[in-house]
């Protein structure tokens, strides 16, 4: 018997983003591109993140306070940061952050190679055709009135009376 699909709303809400990307990229060259468009906005925008904890730790060593510093002193601490806790552990939760998102930044660069090889794969139009199709079985359309229908059956909405 098949396993029920999670119904807390973090699942949910993930179940119709990947319906959604089936339905808008319903071909393996539009899944090929999402996925690389994906991967590269994670890395720039990490990247980015990165360089700016850089240079607040240098105003840090510096010895002006980093303007996230009271966030980061209570991700790394594990406790929240006082108004005159300043000092050793906003430097212990900027360090904690960098060495994660160089962590993040190693799996990405790690993936993008994976990726490289799985962005050369073509197939003929056939097959696309049947992405296309499978794309449909996999994630119909939310909005189609027989599929509704059965989500009204099948849970709780707000038009039907609890």
């Amino acid at each position: 018997m098949p396993e029920e699909p999670c119904q807390c709303p973090d699942c949910q809400r993930f179940y119709r983003e990947h319906d959604r990307l089936i339905r808008e990229n319903p071909t393996l060259r539009q899944q090929q591109e999402l996925n690389w468009a994906a991967l590269q906005s994670f890395r720039t925008l990490a990247g980015r993140v990165m360089e700016e904890l850089q240079k607040q730790e240098e105003l840090h060593k510096q010895g002006d306070p980093p303007e996230v510093a009271p966030g980061l002193a209570a991700a790394g601490s594990g406790s929240a940061p006082e108004a005159s806790d300043e000092g050793p552990a906003e430097a212990d939760g900027l360090q904690q952050a960098m060495a994660d998102l160089e962590n993040i930044n190693a799996h990405l660069f790690s993936i993008e190679a994976l990726m490289e090889r799985i962005f050369d794969v073509r197939v003929p139009e056939p097959v696309e055709q049947m992405f296309r199709e499978v794309a449909g079985e996999v994630a119909p359309d939310p909005l189609n009135a027989d599929r509704l229908r059965l989500n009204r059956l099948l849970h709780q909405t707000p038009d039907l009376p609890g």
